[in-house]
């Protein structure tokens, strides 16, 4: 269990990297809605791991390329923007359980119900 100080430091992080996200200019990063889902931070605050969800991803391998490329400026804006004993170098990965819940949603949609599709053959 995180201490409460570690969970706060964790909240700021996604706050501020859903921020930074916004303002990236390349291409690859902005193919879709980028949500940050969570993030994960070692206790000697050393790495996060940021969690990330897009909507509408069209290629994940550029994607990914593009934030890591991005890191970089990532890591520097965080440590500007947060007072931290160190800033933590950033490790992205997707989350696909926003997509996955999705597709389970549009699933169960489509089942029959009992009771809903009754047809009258008297």
């Amino acid at each position: 269990m995180a201490s409460n100080k570690l969970q706060r430091t964790n909240e700021d992080i996604q706050r501020t990297v859903a921020t930074l996200l916004r303002e990236i200019k390349d291409p690859r990063v902005q193919q879709g809605m980028v949500s940050v889902t969570a993030a994960d931070t070692t206790g000697d605050l050393r790495y996060s791991t940021v969690y990330l969800s897009v909507l509408g991803l069209e290629n994940e391998k550029e994607f990914l390329k593009g934030i890591d490329s991005a890191s970089g400026y990532l890591r520097r804006e965080l440590g500007a923007r947060l007072s931290l004993r160190y800033t933590p170098e950033l490790i992205f990965k997707l989350d696909k359980s926003i997509e996955h819940g999705s597709k389970i949603n549009a699933l169960l949609n489509e089942v029959d119900r009992p009771g809903e599709h009754e047809s009258n053959d008297d």
